[in-house]
């Protein structure tokens, strides 16, 4: 099943009609593809992003639950298998080929393959998902920090975004991406999982590596991660906002 683009849109024009006060939902299209309102939800947005990170502690963690809160049932939404060739492939073998590279603006670029990071240290975590559809589940993450990834590859000064390049695309072969604040890349709770409540991730849950950014809305938690790249500036990748759903009009801070 492909991302429903249309109808996760209209659930951020609802968002930002409600806080911004700019939009009545009847114009929201015209809105979104003129020339001065983009600029308008990007101002919004970077104050939405400045006050958020105000009143959090740069070490403030996301609430971990027990055992017992785990959900009998863990939605998969969005792209649930990314219906290509090269991932069929790939899934046939078991993953046996898959390799996260990372590179763009570090001192050391690195090839990670699949059974590199099961022989990492692994952190475990029982965190909840908030879904921008309305749904949330809990559920028991296993992965690799992606700070221990940094600190291998050593990002160099100009690095500001790291940008995770996936195996998905859309109907129109878009690919997907998604991208965090470089300072964020080093949070505690942010990881490549691997596993969810104890088993290997399925393909609709993003196998076999899909991104967790706790204190994030879910579709910043990309799924079929292959390459993770450090760069100045989002320009010129995609759409230039960050990510494929924030090329939609999503918020490329969705904080909670």
């Amino acid at each position: 099943m492909k991302r429903d683009t249309a109808m996760m849109r209209r659930q951020f024009i609802k968002g930002v009609a409600g806080t911004a006060g700019l939009v009545a939902l009847a114009g929201c299209d015209n809105l979104t593809q003129s020339g001065w309102f983009p600029g308008v939800l990007n101002k919004a947005e970077k104050l939405t992003e400045l006050a958020q990170r105000a009143v959090t502690p740069a070490n403030a963690m996301a609430r971990e639950y027990s055992e017992v809160d785990i959900s009998k049932v863990f939605p998969a939404n969005g792209n649930t298998d990314p219906g290509t060739q090269d991932y069929d492939d790939m899934l046939r073998n078991n993953f046996a080929g898959w390799e996260v590279t990372i590179n763009g603006l570090v001192s050391k670029p690195m090839v990670f393959p699949l059974a590199a990071f099961k022989s990492m240290p692994a952190r475990t975590q029982i965190t909840r998902h908030d879904c921008v559809e309305g749904w949330s589940a809990i559920g028991k993450w296993t992965g690799v920090p992606l700070g221990d990834l940094m600190r291998k590859v050593q990002p160099l000064a100009q690095a500001k975004y790291a940008v995770f390049h996936c195996a998905d695309v859309d109907d129109e072969g878009t690919p997907y991406y998604e991208s965090m604040a470089l300072q964020d890349v080093f949070y505690p709770q942010t990881m490549l999982a691997y596993e969810l409540n104890d088993r290997l991730l399925d393909v609709p849950h993003g196998a076999p590596l899909r991104l967790r950014f706790e204190r994030q809305l879910g579709y910043k938690h990309a799924k079929y991660v292959q390459r993770i790249e450090l760069v100045e500036s989002l320009t010129g990748i995609g759409g230039g906002r960050g990510g494929y759903w924030e090329d939609q009009g999503y918020e490329w801070y969705a904080g909670i």
